[in-house]
């Protein structure tokens, strides 16, 4: 965010006492409401956008490029990746400020848990009330068919500040870079941009010491998500995948 710059110091002691000053003139930096008129997408271009462009030209990316979006909830970290040719690479790590609840999919509304599954974004908010965000498509067939059936909650976000009571919150700063390259993506004719949530890096070493040390009887669909984690980490291409009516289980098709 912009900050003024106030660098007024000279005989202020003698023009406020004759009132004759107004200290909210005396600024080095345009004010940002003012030169943006509100477009938080525009400020993020002008703070940001340069420096993301040059970054994606010295890995070798191209800004528009299709992305893919994984978060970890124990690690607290949030990963894009960026299409080149076929396969993915690895271009940022942003560190997730602040996870609520507990390893473990979020079955209910008001349950306080960030989802784990397999997602993808549905909607852009350049007006949120956490700076920027975009939210994700939970509950999705899988969850429909897990979650509670009246009440499954939704509105999931990826978004800044650093408050949640269910949503990734990565920060404005982080969150203006992210934004900025979804809708690259989006407007360079990615339809659709995926979101994996895991409830950890899906090593057989997690599953072991930390998975089935918090809940065990959640195993079967942590194993499920861990075919798309391997699938991902194996080929660095997405899983094409369906959704099995009745049991809710992802089950890749390719």
């Amino acid at each position: 965010m912009f900050t003024n710059s106030k660098s007024c110091t000279s005989n202020l002691l003698g023009l406020i006492i004759l009132g004759m000053l107004n200290l909210s003139t005396c600024t080095g930096q345009a004010d940002t409401n003012q030169t943006f008129n509100g477009d938080r997408v525009a400020q993020a271009r002008h703070l940001v956008g340069e420096q993301l462009a040059q970054d994606l030209k010295t890995k070798g990316l191209k800004p528009g490029a299709a992305i893919f979006i994984r978060a970890f909830k124990s690690e607290q970290q949030l990963e894009v990746w960026i299409q080149d040719s076929l396969n993915f690479r690895l271009f940022r790590t942003y560190p997730i400020c602040r996870v609520p609840g507990l390893l473990g999919p979020k079955r209910k509304e008001g349950d306080l848990q960030v989802p784990e599954g397999l997602y993808w974004i549905e909607v852009f908010n350049p007006k949120s009330s956490y700076h920027l965000s975009m939210g994700i498509n939970y509950p999705n067939a899988s969850d429909r068919i897990l979650s509670d059936p009246k009440k499954p909650g939704g509105e999931i976000y990826i978004h800044g500040n650093c408050v949640s009571v269910g949503c990734l919150p990565i920060t404005d700063e982080k969150i203006r870079e992210l934004y900025l390259l979804a809708a690259d993506a989006r407007d360079a004719g990615q339809q659709q941009i995926p979101v994996h949530i895991f409830p950890c890096r899906m090593t057989s070493e997690n599953r072991q010491n930390l998975l089935a040390a918090n809940q065990p009887e959640l195993l079967p669909f942590w194993d499920n998500l861990t075919e798309a984690y391997d699938f991902f980490e194996r080929k660095q291409i997405l899983p094409a995948y369906t959704i099995e009516p009745g049991t809710g289980n992802y089950v890749l098709t390719q």
